[in-house]
């Protein structure tokens, strides 16, 4: 219920709108807790802080959404921004736009995140192909990018964990 996106909670519950707000607001407040743990100590890609945050925040949704945690060179928390939504199997993944806003920020790693609606994580080649631009496209401006996690239903998957960084 929480994961629900409001048009359909507005759809389950079409006579109880006082009860989808509460659900919305319950929703924000849990993601606002599990973002404020992850400001309080650096990340690490495959903390259970961060997956926690990364599952409640994009597990259920119905198309995919790219992510970016941007980090400072201590690797806590600068932002957290969806940098593109996509559809039910693809997200755009632009090397450029996400270097520019490292930039404006000045964070100096990243981690990138996306969801996958199907309930499986397991990354595709165009996963592997896009993380590997990024990378290289990175590294000319010493911006680190620590890992690319993919979150779903059924779990998540770490491209550097499985090699693929």
């Amino acid at each position: 219920m929480l994961a629900a996106e409001p048009a359909q909670l507005h759809a389950c519950l079409p006579q109880d709108g006082q009860i989808v707000d509460f659900l919305l607001a319950v929703r924000v407040a849990m993601l606002h807790s599990l973002r404020t743990q992850l400001g309080q100590t650096p990340i690490l890609s495959t903390s259970e802080a961060l997956t926690n945050y990364l599952f409640a925040s994009m597990a259920y949704n119905t198309v995919e959404h790219l992510r970016v945690l941007f980090l400072n060179s201590t690797n806590r928390l600068l932002r957290d921004e969806v940098m593109a939504k996509g559809t039910v199997n693809q997200a755009p993944l632009y090397p450029r736009e996400i270097l520019k806003r490292a930039l404006e920020l000045g964070a100096t790693a990243l981690i990138v995140v996306h969801n996958h609606p199907s309930g499986d994580p397991t990354p595709c080649q165009a996963d592997v192909k896009a993380t590997a631009h990024l990378v290289g496209a990175a590294r000319t401006l010493d911006i680190a990018v620590h890992d690319h996690l993919i979150v779903a239903r059924t779990g998540w998957r770490s491209l550097r964990a499985e090699g693929l960084i």
